[in-house]
């Protein structure tokens, strides 16, 4: 078991992955605080999927695996809102967590260990392709650099990012521990979409 530390939480609509990229806007008192010392002490902070609750107000209810978002890019184009670009690094589970009085959730995490690293399945290769066609579409909303499409756990990564798919699915894929598996899931949904050629 690797060991833990105290990370601050931003629950969200959304599903951060490993490498992936997410744009932010920021107006709430404890999150620009939590922003704010992000950006001066170059910390990350946890983005979850919400459980249950909503993005503004009341803290909402984490599930339970996240990924580590470190801020690349900040501006402040509107007074108190703060525009963040943020990148996605290790997964990590919530081990306990505690509410400030500001209303920031902190918690105590222990990073998911990373994935075990193989070599790409012959019988996923054709996914490869059809990603580097779909990023090349996606010009300036491309993710960012490097583009690793050696890397199986990359490849399934950038994929669960672009599949026409439920949040809920996104974090089922997000919490798998078997880069493999979650190609063979994606391989699936595209060959019954019949988007595999």
């Amino acid at each position: 078991m690797s060991h833990s530390f105290e990370i601050p939480l931003l629950p969200l609509q959304a599903v951060l992955f490993p490498g992936g990229a997410l744009p932010l806007r920021i107006f709430e008192q404890r999150y620009m605080a939590m922003a704010t010392a992000c950006i001066k002490e170059a910390l990350p902070f946890g983005i979850c999927l919400i459980a249950a609750g909503s993005e503004v107000g009341q803290p909402a209810e984490p599930h339970v695996i996240g990924t580590l978002a470190r801020i690349a890019d900040w501006d402040m184009t509107q007074l108190g809102i703060l525009q963040v670009d943020v990148r996605g690094e290790q997964r990590f589970r919530i081990l306990s967590r505690h509410i400030e009085p500001s209303g920031l959730i902190r918690a105590d995490v222990a990073i998911v260990a990373a994935e075990v690293a193989h070599k790409f399945p012959p019988h996923c290769a054709r996914l490869v392709p059809l990603l580097r066609a779909v990023i090349a579409d996606l010009g300036e909303r491309a993710p960012p650099q490097p583009h690793c499409y050696y890397d199986p756990d990359w490849v399934g990564y950038r994929w669960c990012e672009v599949l026409p798919i439920s949040l809920v699915a996104r974090q089922k894929l997000l919490e798998l521990e078997d880069g493999v598996s979650r190609l063979e899931i994606i391989l699936r949904f595209l060959e019954q979409k019949d988007l595999m050629k």
